[in-house]
């Protein structure tokens, strides 16, 4: 499917892995713009609600800056139950998200917010994954790795991870970062 917005088209990610989920649908923005905001979970915000607001405000901010594009931003956020898990930085943060999600079911939900001339289309896709136990010999050659660094949840499942996943339930590509079934159909609205 190829996808020609009448307006430049700019990504607000630095996100490798969003620009080449894009490229698999025919996509390429004529811009991308990495977001500076700040990403720190409100108070009793829920996964969801984290995931939907961070991809607005990401959207806002680039928006802002060029008004006359359409602005696609997303937002990742891996959860477990309430628990928010974070974009993984240290070993200690990473083995502690494996504790977490070794032989249990978590949710990757995928805030998706695209701005076109003042106006907002947003959504919110919700992927239920399955990890199998993890031994400690897996959770150390995972954290020894190190393809962890930056992501959410402390994994990519387009690497090693691929191996803990036992099942998943919903999108896909929304794991990797970026639902392209509903970012097309968000793109599409901002282009008519």
């Amino acid at each position: 499917m190829t996808l020609v917005p009448r307006r430049p088209l700019v990504l607000a990610s630095a996100s490798p892995r969003r620009l080449s989920l894009l490229a698999q649908i025919g996509i390429v923005p004529d811009g991308v713009s990495a977001a500076d905001i700040d990403e720190t979970p409100l108070k009793d915000e829920l996964p969801r609600q984290a995931a939907v607001r961070l991809a607005i405000a990401k959207a806002c901010a680039i928006a802002a800056q060029q008004p006359d594009a359409i602005v696609l931003a997303a937002d990742t956020i891996v959860a477990c139950g309430r628990r928010m898990l974070p974009k993984a930085e240290t070993q200690g943060e990473v083995q502690a998200c494996l504790d977490l999600l070794s032989g249990r079911r978590h949710r990757v939900y995928g805030g998706i917010a695209v701005i076109a001339q003042g106006k907002l289309w947003q959504r919110c896709v919700m992927t239920m994954v399955r990890f199998a136990r993890l031994s400690d010999d897996d959770k150390a050659a995972y954290i020894a790795g190190g393809e962890w660094k930056g992501k959410a949840g402390a994994y990519a499942i387009q690497g090693h991870a691929a191996a803990f996943v036992s099942d998943i339930s919903g999108s896909y590509s929304n794991i990797v970062g970026l639902d392209l079934h509903e970012t097309a159909k968000l793109l599409r609205a901002a282009s008519a």
